[in-house]
């Protein structure tokens, strides 16, 4: 193992340095609240209100001070095929539970909302949002303090990262969080993308569409492209939330149960008291961030975890900025390729060696913290094993050979996919941005071009419709930014702006909104900030304005001398605030912070 690069160790001794306030005010409050069982603070009337619904058994165990309860904090529903496989999750966990002699409870629910379901609808205004209600759901459910030990049930978009914000929030319990797994493969992402790409241009109809879809997301659990959701999975096992190699293990197998089972007996052992007394917020140290942050890097994952891992280090009294992504990201290249990255999906990379051989190229040569605690371990290298069922079905982890089966999905250091890695933050006079450059071709690295305006998707659509955007342009789309319309994705340009390139034009977009996880084939400068509606550079733009992107240099910039000297622009934004419960949201959007802040309503702004 190769000693420690020096830029990772210079941005986390940074970030070390600079969270020293917040971090340690963040441990002082941790360490008060570690070691208490809870329910020894409770009246008899509590705990009789706490156990009313249990069985004898349960009701027997939950009034002895040493018999540990767990508290389940569920985003199960049946209408997200990746949280679907959690409905049979709270009898398991509270079997297991009972045979190494504690209780488990479901502490509480919390909203599990689908970004694939609500694109390019009003729904997709309350997305980003949602994280923060997560968070404060989680926090009324284990608000009760009955709990010595928490379980989290979660896998997508918003879900985990809210999930993780109130895991910082009751960081003296020790907690482990559950994933459910990929659903198996369906429809080929090249055909799929092809379909869409085809329907945008007016060329397929409706029904060819439906069923291409259909084909893709097709049974429970996790969509199998490497958007936020993935990205998710992999970051929270890189961080020691996992257990080692549990995130991409499919759902209702024998391997899945398994796992879920051993997770439950694993906490058992990391309570206050117990084997290995480990509260998450020693998981969630400035060195598992940092390993976060690289593995995000390295694997080409979803932009929107650049505002989640922000927000989620936020709860833990971290402070991560976008200059630290920008220094990692010029020393950690790009090994996994993952549609849309790539042609393979996440079943590809599970197969081509999944996260041992992933982390281990990472570990070995130096691009990750070894030193760290997990559910696991007080060591990244616990995560180079691979769980497996022996001959007699019981679950054990097996050293296998950390090699790649399919370099053109999982490669290694020595010959990575790019020798820097597929997130890029841009400056300039319009501001911070980043950009997903993984998926792109090195012509497409740097355009300047003029610029279009437009302040939503629909215009986009209209423009692209008749014709105004066959030529060499940069779409520029404001007023979608977090203060704005609540930061929606944009995704529904993807196949317009795909048709535009297949034509021969260079086209880019530059945006204070988000685009999904599954982009990243067109250029794109997301999450501008200051964003429009905060009175950013993007407000002063003007029709035919050149903006240069370059990925190379990290420029985001108007060719405008006097740019600061303009009026800037405002919108009628009323439209955005009411119907499909987006009223409930307008004390959201006065208080959210910079999309480079974390995009949340949990944390004061800077400044404020």
């Amino acid at each position: 193992m190769k000693d420690l690069n020096p830029q990772i160790d210079n941005v986390t001794q940074a970030i070390i340095e600079r969270s020293k306030p917040t971090r340690d005010a963040y441990i002082e409050r941790m360490q008060k609240a570690e070691g208490r069982v809870n329910r020894a603070k409770l009246s008899c009337g509590n705990i009789a209100h706490a156990c009313a619904a249990e069985n004898k058994d349960d009701k027997q165990r939950y009034t002895r001070s040493d018999a540990p309860n767990f508290g389940i904090v569920t985003a199960y529903n049946d209408m997200l095929s990746a949280h679907q496989p959690f409905a049979t999750y709270p009898d398991l966990i509270k079997a297991a539970a009972n045979k190494v002699g504690a209780t488990a409870q479901v502490a509480g629910g919390v909203p599990a909302m689908c970004d694939g379901v609500t694109q390019g609808q009003d729904g997709m205004e309350l997305s980003l949002f949602s994280r923060d209600v997560i968070a404060m759901s989680a926090a009324v459910a284990l608000s009760h303090q009955c709990f010595d030990g928490a379980i989290y049930l979660g896998v997508c978009d918003k879900i985990i990262p809210g999930l993780m914000i109130a895991t910082a929030s009751f960081g003296h319990l020790p907690t482990i969080m559950l994933p459910a797994g990929p659903m198996p493969s369906g429809l080929p992402n090249e055909q799929k993308a092809a379909v869409r790409q085809e329907y945008a241009a007016g060329n397929t109809g409706k029904d060819q569409l439906l069923a291409a879809e259909m084909g893709s997301y097709h049974s429970p659990g996790t969509c199998t492209f490497y958007g936020t959701a993935n990205t998710n999975q992999l970051i929270m096992e890189m961080m020691g939330l996992h257990l080692p190699g549990a995130s991409f293990v499919n759902p209702n197998t024998l391997l899945r149960e398994a796992l879920t089972t051993y997770g439950v007996e694993r906490l058992a052992k990391l309570i206050y008291g117990g084997e290995y007394f480990t509260p998450a917020y020693t998981i969630l140290s400035e060195r598992n961030f940092v390993n976060g942050l690289v593995g995000l890097l390295a694997s080409g994952g979803s932009t929107n975890l650049v505002i989640h891992i922000i927000a989620m280090a936020r709860g833990a009294g971290v402070i991560l900025t976008l200059e630290d992504l920008s220094v990692l990201s010029s020393v950690v290249p790009l090994i996994m390729r993952v549609y849309p990255n790539g042609m393979a999906d996440i079943n590809g990379f599970q197969s081509a060696g999944g996260m041992p051989v992933f982390i281990n190229e990472l570990l070995g040569n130096g691009l990750l913290h070894n030193d760290v605690n997990s559910v696991a371990g007080n060591q990244l290298s616990d995560y180079l094993k691979t769980p497996i069922l022996n001959e007699n079905n019981q679950l054990e982890w097996k050293q296998q050979e950390l090699k790649s089966s399919a370099y053109e999905i999982l490669a290694t250091i020595n010959k990575p996919h790019s020798n820097t890695s597929g997130l890029v933050t841009l400056n300039g006079n319009l501001g911070k941005a980043i950009i997903k450059t993984s998926a792109l071709k090195p012509e497409q690295l740097r355009i300047s071009a003029p610029c279009k305006i437009f302040h939503d998707q629909h215009s986009v659509k209209v423009a692209y419709e008749a014709g105004e955007l066959d030529c060499d342009t940069v779409c520029v789309v404001r007023f979608q930014g977090p203060q704005a319309n609540g930061m929606p994705e944009l995704h529904g340009l993807t196949p317009i702006l795909s048709n535009i390139l297949a034509k021969g034009y260079k086209i880019a977009l530059v945006t204070d909104g988000r685009m999904s996880g599954a982009s990243g084939k067109v250029p794109a400068a997301i999450h501008v900030s200051p964003e429009a509606n905060a009175g950013g550079a993007i407000s002063q733009l003007q029709e035919g304005d050149i903006i240069t992107i370059d990925a190379h240099q990290g420029i985001l910039q108007a060719d405008v001398a006097n740019l600061n000297d303009r009026e800037k622009i405002t919108a009628d934004l009323d439209h955005y605030h009411s119907g499909c419960g987006r009223e409930l949201f307008n004390g959201f959007r006065r208080q959210v912070s910079n999309a480079d802040e974390g995009a949340c309503v949990l944390f004061e702004r800077e400044g404020s």
